[in-house]
């Protein structure tokens, strides 16, 4: 008994350093209602590398670059599985998710179909027509716009376009045909419900005794949240299903349920259900919510606007659609971008990673079993690794060397990194430029009414949203 209470003793010694922690809360008042800043003061503090005791969960936040490539690349397999919070067990859906899977057969199965079917370069390339025309659309309805003088709400436009194009990909429809449609705004909230659920700090994941009591009442708003898009996909399924594949039309869900039809065992209809929620979610939510931190930044800073139109002009000319072959050309609409991901990154602690085994990170030990939260919005406003932090600068990443976000540089991972990164980085990547050069290409903009300023305030989620819509009034050039 001696030997396993000292050897208890020395493995406790080696925790990363943290705050005190209460009896039974340990430390859930440090948290707050946007654990990104809260967490971030305390790293501060305590280091790049410091744990929390959240009720019975042992919680690590990595704060700095170096340790988040410790985490996401040289332990990667060990820290590749996930801490599942209790809104994603809502209908079984980490069972049969890509996100919440552990990274093992099942998700390797999911992930492979991810890239092969949508998501590879082959895929996209073939896809282009489609991205076309939902851009097209958005750049007419701006422009109607521009011609009354009307506001346009960045956050919405941005949303309905991700939106019609995400429907058109996975199931040749268009949700919101009509820009500002009740069906649009209806699809965003539940889209952000369930993102605003699956990232809420809940008592019922610090203490699963209460998970039948679901104190917070955040189960039940997020099974609300859930059924609504399951009845939305069941639907169409069960159609696809009776078409029987005499429909013509070459969607994801077309090439899945062929899928199905030929061996039920590689792919269930279930699976099938899951795997589309995924991929909705994730390529609504996160590619308007960027294009809107953006825009917000740009109006703040109208010479940096300027600077992006006078590229786009100068390399593609005017009157010009933008190809994606043409963001290659255009280094400073990427800068515009990578400085958006730095310091308004989609998913701000990006989604819970957990530790398969004790694991040394800086010195300190990490236990088997604990959360494993990677703080990219506070690595992204470190001073140590940034100069002038908190400032928008996009010509940070004008320099030499090239600072990409696709998972190798720790310093800009938005989209996370190692085997967990998002599938979804080649399609976004995409979309986000494209959408941006449109909206900033074609148009000046100036705040609706007597707003001065932009307000910037946040609201938390499993994604980060601008806690006020942006609007602004287009103006042709």
């Amino acid at each position: 008994m001696i030997l396993t209470f000292n050897s208890r003793a020395r493995k406790s010694s080696k925790l990363p350093p943290g705050p005190n922690r209460f009896p039974i809360i340990g430390n859930i008042l440090e948290i707050g209602p946007k654990p990104h800043k809260s967490l971030a003061k305390l790293a501060a503090k305590y280091g790049p590398v410091m744990s929390l005791k959240l009720g019975t969960l042992t919680t690590v936040i990595i704060s700095s670059p170096k340790a988040a490539k410790a985490v996401l690349q040289t332990h990667d397999l060990i820290f590749s599985s996930r801490t599942v919070p209790c809104a994603a067990e809502i209908l079984s859906h980490h069972e049969s998710s890509i996100a919440w899977l552990p990274a093992e057969n099942r998700w390797r199965k999911l992930r492979k179909l991810c890239q092969e079917q949508m998501f590879s370069v082959a895929r996209l390339d073939a896809s282009q027509n489609l991205r076309r025309e939902k851009l097209r659309k958005l750049r007419g309805y701006v422009g109607a716009c521009s011609e009354t003088g009307r506001a346009v709400d960045i956050g919405d436009a941005a949303f309905t376009t991700a939106l019609n194009l995400m429907s058109a990909t996975l199931f040749s429809l268009e949700f919101a045909p009509e820009f500002d449609s009740d069906s649009s705004q209806e699809m965003k909230d539940v889209v952000w419900g369930v993102m605003k659920c699956a990232g809420r700090p809940n008592f019922a994941d610090y203490f699963p005794i209460l998970k039948p009591v679901d104190p917070q009442g955040i189960l039940k708003e997020a099974k609300i949240y859930f059924q609504k898009l399951f009845v939305i996909f069941d639907g169409i399924v069960d159609d696809k299903l009776k078409s029987g594949g005499e429909s013509g039309k070459e969607d994801l869900l077309e090439a899945l349920i062929e899928i199905n039809r030929r061996d039920e065992n590689e792919l269930t209809k279930n699976e099938i259900k899951h795997l589309l929620l995924d991929l909705f979610l994730a390529g609504t939510d996160t590619t308007s919510g960027t294009v809107e931190w953006a825009m917000a930044e740009l109006l703040k800073h109208p010479h940096k606007m300027c600077r992006v139109r006078q590229e786009i002009r100068d390399t593609v000319g005017e009157n010009i659609e933008v190809e994606e072959s043409d963001i290659a050309r255009l280094p400073y609409l990427q800068a515009v971008v990578k400085e958006t991901f730095r310091l308004h990154p989609t998913g701000p602690l990006l989604v819970p990673h957990k530790a398969n085994a004790d694991v040394e990170i800086n010195g300190y030990i990490v236990p088997k079993n604990a959360q494993v939260l990677v703080n990219v919005w506070a690595s992204g406003r470190d001073p140590d690794t940034w100069q002038d932090a908190e400032s928008f600068s996009p010509e940070r990443f004008m320099d030499a060397r090239q600072i990409d976000f696709r998972g190798k540089d720790f310093e800009l991972i938005p989209f996370g990194s190692g085997r967990r990164i998002c599938p979804g980085l080649p399609l976004a990547y995409r979309m986000v430029h494209l959408m941006l050069a449109n909206l900033v290409g074609s148009f000046e903009w100036r705040l609706d009414g007597d707003c001065k300023e932009v307000d910037m305030d946040d609201k938390f989620g499993l994604t980060l949203q601008k806690a006020i819509p942006l609007k602004a009034v287009p103006m042709k050039l």
